[in-house]
């Protein structure tokens, strides 16, 4: 019942709404922030000639997930997303939608981060700076500086501007794959599997990460005009217009290029790709795309998880300051926590570790989501069967990026773990002394 209040509440204080190209220009600007540009390299090193597959297979996966929250997001309406989820699941145990809450907030700070440090990569490169931290940091302050203010301004302003720079950069990376198309050369794909089945499976769950932000669309339910009918087609239009995306690029990677010279050229392997197809100018393009890339990111991450915030914050899961909201219904004081802790963050300048730990922590949350969707089915009306294939298809995946971390790194999954911990303790402690205050 304060759930239909309170949304019916919202629904009549918002003047701006939010169409189904807002929620696509949201989804697509999550998931196509930083990820491509990075983890093109490391899925051509993973499974070779097959690394467009693995895309494919990170898009059904995605999809899957993606069916979970739309039926739960269209059941329960409003801005706290997979935490709201997981509460309505497991009333009895508070403690369960608490940690996992706490625990997407501190990704969704990770990420943040890491779209800033790489626009101001990315920026520094293309004025000539490349290997000047300092440049680095002034663009990566600047950049959430601004996308700061454009989220206050309120929810028409944040949906336009994430309008504007989503669909010039499809249309970027659109332009550059047209081309690219046009050179590549099949023969580079024989044998298409050519370092095996296992790999190209291996090589879709490490770069997961670069379909985290769908979930996005979910914080912005209660701001859109037709949920029943645009938060579906958001969440699968942006997911498969992301992974038609990302598998073209894959394959004039691998069409164009040697295998040494995309893992010579690691993080940067796009625009590397760029150089011989479209010469200087399309690796100036490239570059612009990974600013507008990160910048969208940027963008919808703010909107989403500081909505998020405000709802925890409603609900004495997180401080109660956080749910202040101004005359548009901004959540200011979560905006800006989001700001300041993503502005530390981006300025220690090394974030693989908080990287990894958002990639699995993204996961990770998306299996609980699905467990509550099971769990709450009558009310869902989910379809039994699809809904267990698509947690057996994240969990193998989870599986599969925690044995590859063992292997390759202990040490991250040594430091993941500890941050887990931290934050889980925090999140108990904060709830057991609400619920003693409540008494």
């Amino acid at each position: 019942m304060f759930f239909k209040h309170k949304n019916a509440k919202i629904h009549r204080l918002y003047k701006e709404k939010l169409g189904l190209k807002e929620l696509i220009a949201i989804g697509v600007g999550g998931m196509i922030g930083g990820g491509i540009f990075s983890v093109l390299g490391i899925a051509v090193g993973l499974a070779g000639n097959g690394a467009p597959v693995s895309f494919i297979i990170d898009m059904l996966i995605a999809l899957a997930a993606g069916y979970h929250y739309v039926k739960l997001c269209l059941t329960f309406r409003d801005d706290g997303a997979s935490y709201t989820y997981l509460k309505r699941a497991f009333p009895d145990k508070p403690f369960i939608s608490s940690i996992e809450g706490w625990v997407v907030i501190l990704g969704y700070i990770g990420t943040l981060a890491l779209y800033s440090f790489t626009f101001g990569a990315y920026g520094a490169d293309l004025l000539g700076y490349a290997s000047s931290n300092l440049i680095r940091i002034i663009l990566s302050i600047l950049v959430l500086i601004f996308f700061y203010y454009v989220n206050i301004r309120g929810v028409r302003s944040s949906g336009v501007t994430e309008d504007i720079i989503v669909y010039v950069k499809i249309l970027i990376l659109s332009l550059f794959a047209v081309i690219g198309l046009a050179r590549v050369d099949i023969h580079r794909f024989v044998p298409l599997m050519n370092k095996g089945i296992l790999p190209v499976f291996l090589g879709a769950a490490v770069i997961f990460v670069a379909y985290e932000g769908f979930q996005l669309i979910t914080n912005a339910v209660a701001e859109t005009e037709n949920p029943d009918r645009d938060i579906p087609k958001g969440i699968y239009g942006s997911i498969m217009i992301t992974g038609l995306i990302y598998f073209l690029l894959a394959v004039i990677a691998v069409g164009t290029l040697s295998y040494h010279q995309i893992i010579t050229a690691k993080e940067y392997a796009l625009a590397v790709v760029a150089q011989p197809v479209l010469g200087v100018f399309g690796r100036v393009l490239i570059g612009i795309a990974a600013l507008m890339a990160t910048s969208s990111a940027i963008n919808s991450t703010m909107f989403g998880a500081s909505r998020m915030m405000a709802e925890m914050g409603e609900q004495g899961i997180m401080p109660h300051f956080l749910s202040n909201r101004n005359k548009k219904l901004v959540p200011v004081a979560a905006l800006t926590v989001l700001f300041v802790l993503s502005l530390m963050f981006s300025m220690l300048g090394t974030l693989s570790i908080i990287a990894e730990f958002s990639s699995l922590t993204f996961l990770m949350v998306s299996i609980g989501v699905s467990i509550a969707n099971i769990k709450l089915k009558e009310k869902t009306h989910a379809n039994t069967a699809i809904a267990l294939a698509g947690l057996i298809l994240m969990m193998v995946t989870s599986i599969t990026i925690v044995g590859y971390l063992l292997k390759t790194n202990p040490e991250e999954i040594a430091v993941i773990l500890g941050l887990y911990i931290v934050v889980s303790a925090i999140s108990v402690v904060y709830i057991g002394k609400f619920s003693r205050a409540a008494q």
